[in-house]
């Protein structure tokens, strides 16, 4: 928890001292645009193996699939449909309120930004289904890689990683692998991280000094603003309305007496901005002060911290299509689906460290063909919004515990044990 707050308050220092270079100088401050870039390629560098190796991570700790039975496929469905649910809202939202709109005077990307395989807004639904349906797959697994289509690569790595739980002890070392590779990518997005200040500070001095020098850095602030209201509010009805009518709903709980039981593990994901941090706290919140069942603890929190990123991939979708407006790219129907199933399936492969929304934030910005390089205005407000993305994330988890709870007291079985 110390090392998190030592890089938010370096982050804080980092993302003050570029807007101020970029008012006060922005020649000098454009001249530190190659430090970002070099930044962001280390971050692109990780999207694909990091993506594959939490993915298949994930898939590999349920267990044999075909074990799964009612709770599994319950907690599985609950945190695709929430993700899918937040992402709507923050789109919804951010079409509404348009917190990008105006744009920059002279925006450096090209006019037309169509994405790979995507179609005008000319194109009947089932041009569009059968385009989504194309997009999952893929007939080059390597090609996919290199074009960094996280799609097909997301939906190969449940389908193998799912094939490597029914071979059991035959496999055993190829799943060890896995896992290990993926620490070893955790472990080595930590170490980058500890650059970050350093390659924020070029990106925010950067983008910042370009908007001083077109004029337009109050605008850029503005912008700014409205783009953190927009998340800032998205998450809240995600948070205070879906969820909460979720658990309402399916368990009959209370939300906010079960919000009140949850209240340490969500300030503790709040200040260390970190779901697998808080990870302890919100098992021992949901067993011994919310009264959730210990089974449905211990098997939906730690598939939750590892999967379930309702915050994140709400704040991915809003973020991109931030982007677009202020560059004035006009997203069709189909890129902004896309956005919401890229969205919802990189959130699967997000880590659950602090800032780790940067690197799924490439994947979304790549599929509808954003240049991530203006990922530079959203970082003065991002090390905020994490800490609150990172709360809702674990609220989203507990929800899910309650409602799997649900489904096993009322197994059969369950009910004679009792």
């Amino acid at each position: 928890m110390q090392q998190n707050n030592r890089l938010t308050t370096w982050l804080f220092i980092a993302i003050l001292a570029g807007i101020g270079l970029g008012l006060l100088q922005p020649q000098v401050a454009l001249r530190f645009e190659i430090g970002g870039e070099v930044f962001l390629r280390l971050l692109k560098m990780l999207v694909v193996p990091l993506v594959m190796a939490s993915v298949m991570t994930g898939i590999i700790g349920l267990g044999d699939v075909r074990r799964l039975g009612r709770p599994g496929i319950v907690a599985v469905v609950y945190y695709l449909c929430t993700t899918l649910m937040a992402v709507i809202v923050g789109i919804v939202l951010v079409e509404w309120i348009e917190p990008g709109s105006g744009g920059l005077p002279n925006p450096s990307v090209p006019e037309a930004v169509p994405a790979k395989g995507m179609v005008g807004e000319e194109a009947d639904i089932g041009t569009i289904l059968r385009n989504m349906v194309l997009m999952l797959v893929t007939d080059n697994l390597i090609a996919a890689m290199a074009e960094t289509q996280l799609l097909p690569l997301i939906v190969f790595s449940i389908l193998f990683a799912g094939t490597l739980t029914l071979l059991g002890e035959r496999v055993r070392l190829v799943r060890d692998f896995i896992v290990q590779v993926n620490e070893a990518l955790l472990t080595f997005i930590m170490g980058v991280m500890k650059l970050a200040p350093l390659g924020i500070f070029c990106l925010v001095a950067a983008r910042f000094g370009e908007a001083q020098s077109q004029g337009a850095f109050l605008q850029t602030l503005h912008q700014t603003g409205r783009y953190m209201i927009t998340v800032l509010l998205g998450l809240g009805v995600h948070s205070a309305l879906t969820l909460a009518l979720i658990l309402w709903l399916a368990t009959r709980r209370r939300p906010w007496r079960f919000l009140t039981a949850m209240s340490p593990a969500l300030l503790t994901a709040f200040s260390t901005a970190s779901s697998s941090a808080t990870l302890p706290v919100t098992m021992e919140c949901a067993v011994d002060r919310a009264r959730v069942r210990r089974e449905a603890v211990e098997f939906v929190i730690p598939l939750g911290a590892t999967i379930n990123m309702d915050g994140t991939a709400l704040y991915e979708a809003v973020a991109a299509i931030f982007i677009a407006q202020v560059l004035g790219v006009e997203l069709s129907l189909m890129q902004e689906i896309t956005v919401a199933l890229t969205a919802t399936l990189a959130a699967i492969g997000a880590a659950g460290i602090p800032e780790a929304g940067l690197v799924t934030m490439v994947i979304v910005l790549n599929a509808v063909g954003l240049p991530v390089e203006y990922i530079g205005i959203l970082l003065s407000v991002d090390w905020l919004l994490d800490r609150f993305r990172t709360a809702v994330n674990v609220w989203g988890d507990s929800v899910g515990s309650a409602v799997v709870e649900r489904v096993i007291a009322a197994q059969p079985d369950s009910r004679k044990a009792s």
